[in-house]
C-alpha cells in the first residue's frame, strides 16, 4: 500500500511537472492565438472604428461580404497568385534539390545551394525595392538590356496581366531556396540501397524517380504543398512594396484589402469579417488535403 501511494505521488508530480512545463505555451497559445480568434469572431457583429466605442450591427457585416464586388476582385487575384506560386515553387525547389542530390564537386554543390538559399533570408522590402528598380519601365535595367537586342520597353509593373505575373515571379525567386532546401533533406534521407537495387534490376531514371524518389519523398511534398498554400493566401508584403495593389486593383491581395479596410478606412468590424472567411478558406483547403493526401502521400 505504501509502495502504490509512493508511485501515485510520483506520478503527480511528473504529470504537475509536465503541465508546467507547457505552461509558458499555453499561456501564449491563448493569449496570442485563442484570444484573438474569439475577439475576432465577436468583432465581426460590430462596427468599430477605432475612436469610438463599437456599434453592434448584426450580420450587415456578413451581408456586405457578399455584396462587396471588391472582395470578389481580391479574392480572384489571391487565387491566381496562389495558382502561380505553389506549383512553381514546389515543382521549382523539387527540380533543383533532385540537381543538387547529384554527385559533383562539394564546394559548388555549396555555392549553389547558398545562392538559392540567400534570397529566403532577405527582407521582402528590399528584394521589392531593388525589383521595383530593375523592372522600371523607363530606367529599369531589364528593360535597358532587352532594347539592346531590340525588344521594346515592356510595362512590368503598369500592365495588369504582366504585374500579376511579375508579382508571382518574384516571389517565386525569393522563397524557391526554402523549398530546394526542404527537398534536398528529404532526398538525402531515401536510403541508397533502394536505388541500388533498381539499379541492379535496370530500372532508368524515371522509373527510379516514379517507383522510388516521388513516393518516399511524398510525405514532404505534402508538407510544402501546406505550407505554400497558407503563406501564398496570405501574400501581402511583397504586393504592397512592389505594386501597391496596383495598376488598379489587379495585385491587390485579400490581406492588403483587410489591412486597407481596418487601419486606412477605420472599419476594423468588416475587416475582421473579411479576415475569418480568409480563414475559413484556408481551412477548408487544408482539411480536403490532407482527405485527398491518403491517397498518395506514403509514410514508411
Amino acid at each position: 500500500m505504501h509502495i502504490k501511494t509512493e508511485r501515485n505521488r510520483i506520478r503527480r508530480g511528473e504529470t504537475l511537472t509536465g503541465y508546467l512545463f507547457i505552461l509558458p505555451t499555453m499561456l501564449g497559445f491563448s493569449l496570442f492565438i485563442i484570444g484573438p480568434m474569439i475577439a475576432a469572431i465577436i468583432l465581426g457583429f460590430y462596427y468599430w472604428d477605432l475612436f469610438t466605442p463599437p456599434k453592434f450591427v448584426g450580420l450587415d457585416n456578413y451581408k456586405a461580404l457578399l455584396k462587396d464586388i471588391h472582395v470578389f476582385t481580391v479574392y480572384k487575384n489571391t487565387l491566381i497568385f496562389v495558382s502561380g506560386v505553389v506549383p512553381l515553387n514546389v515543382g521549382g525547389g523539387l527540380l533543383i534539390a533532385l540537381a543538387l542530390n547529384r554527385k559533383f564537386n562539394v564546394m559548388f554543390k555549396y555555392i549553389l545551394r547558398t545562392t538559392y538559399f540567400f534570397p529566403m533570408v532577405t527582407s521582402v522590402t528590399a528584394i521589392a525595392l531593388v525589383w521595383n528598380l530593375l523592372l522600371n519601365t523607363d530606367l529599369g535595367i531589364v528593360n535597358y538590356y532587352f532594347g539592346k537586342i531590340g525588344i521594346p520597353r515592356i510595362n512590368w509593373l503598369l500592365s495588369s496581366r504582366l504585374a500579376k505575373v511579375s508579382v508571382i515571379l518574384i516571389d517565386v525567386w525569393k522563397n524557391i531556396g526554402f523549398y530546394m532546401i526542404v527537398c534536398l533533406a528529404g532526398l538525402q534521407n531515401i536510403p541508397r540501397l533502394f536505388y541500388e537495387a533498381a539499379e541492379i534490376d535496370g530500372a532508368s531514371g524515371w522509373q527510379r524517380f516514379l517507383y522510388i524518389t516521388f513516393p518516399l519523398l511524398s510525405p514532404t511534398i505534402f508538407f510544402l504543398i501546406i505550407i505554400g498554400l497558407i503563406n501564398a493566401f496570405q501574400i501581402f508584403d511583397m504586393s504592397f512594396v512592389l505594386t501597391r495593389g496596383g495598376p488598379g486593383d489587379a495585385t491587390r491581395t485579400v490581406v492588403m484589402y483587410i489591412y486597407e479596410t481596418g487601419f486606412r478606412f477605420f472599419n476594423m468590424g468588416y475587416a475582421t469579417t473579411v479576415s475569418l472567411s480568409l480563414f475559413i478558406l484556408i481551412a477548408t483547403l487544408t482539411l480536403v488535403q490532407f482527405k485527398i493526401s491518403k491517397g498518395w502521400v506514403f509514410y514508411r
